[in-house]
């Protein structure tokens, strides 16, 4: 296997026209390679500089799970942290996480974000939303986001070998007209949800709006998990929104 490691948009380009499998941490297909055989042409984006940006407003694709730390949103690096054992942190990247695996454990965190992606094909770099990445499995570049006011993370106790654990996140977000944007996104089983609603002053109320939506397929245990970071999330002093916007505490379908 020829493995290509690009440093340029343009060169990874030539080597998608090549035939060129991306193979990020390889942590997911190295497996079914020694299984069934490998490619005779690969790529890591390891050594591109757009896969492999850390930010207060994106995140490389390229970047392993164990480098994520305060430069991103809370939300994000809660989400990271909490992915399989150091040593697959070590080398699973955000975009094989993403795109690649079937739990995509960082999904929630980017959905609450609202991240839109950065893709590239032969033809050259686009934008796009995760729906459509997901769908269509497009090779991506990084994630871009506006900064949250605030965000909230949490991740049930999981068994090995057992269902995906339940995870919940949430960030709050400016809205027009001096309003405040809530943001929830729920990962049940294999499934991820995602709901949003302008904060209305009133908890009760913003969760009756949230329910409405597809959060209403949650079971009990689930939306019980919502209700509690939500009020936590939303009970945090507005000066501490405004003096620290990445601030966290330990939230339509994707699928």
């Amino acid at each position: 296997m020829l493995l290509r490691l690009p440093t340029s948009v343009s060169e990874a380009q030539e080597c998608m026209t090549e035939g060129a499998v991306p193979i990020g941490g390889a942590t997911l297909v190295w497996a079914t390679w020694q299984r069934d055989g490998f490619p005779d042409r690969a790529m890591s984006l390891r050594d591109l500089p757009e896969a492999n940006a850390i930010g207060r407003e994106a995140l490389g694709a390229a970047v392993v799970l164990n480098r994520i730390d305060g430069r991103v949103p809370e939300v994000l690096r809660r989400a990271a942290a909490t992915v399989g054992t150091g040593a697959v942190r070590r080398t699973a990247t955000v975009g094989g996480n993403i795109v690649g695996s079937t739990l995509r454990c960082l999904l929630p965190a980017a959905l609450v974000l609202d991240a839109r992606a950065v893709i590239l094909e032969p033809e050259g770099v686009s934008e796009t939303d995760l729906a459509e990445v997901l769908a269509k499995r497009h090779l991506l570049l990084n994630l871009r986001w506006r900064a949250p006011i605030a965000s909230s993370y949490h991740k049930a106790a999981g068994e090995a070998g057992g269902p995906s654990p339940l995870v919940v996140a949430a960030a709050l977000h400016s809205a027009e007209g001096g309003r405040t944007r809530l943001r929830v996104a729920v990962r049940d089983d294999d499934e991820v949800f995602s709901e949003s609603t302008v904060c209305h002053g009133d908890v009760e109320e913003d969760l009756r709006t949230l329910r409405n939506g597809s959060f209403g397929r949650l079971p009990a245990a689930a939306w019980e998990l919502v209700g509690r970071q939500v009020t936590d999330l939303l009970a945090r002093p507005a000066d501490a929104w405004s003096t620290r916007p990445d601030r966290t505490t330990d939230a339509r379908s994707v699928s």
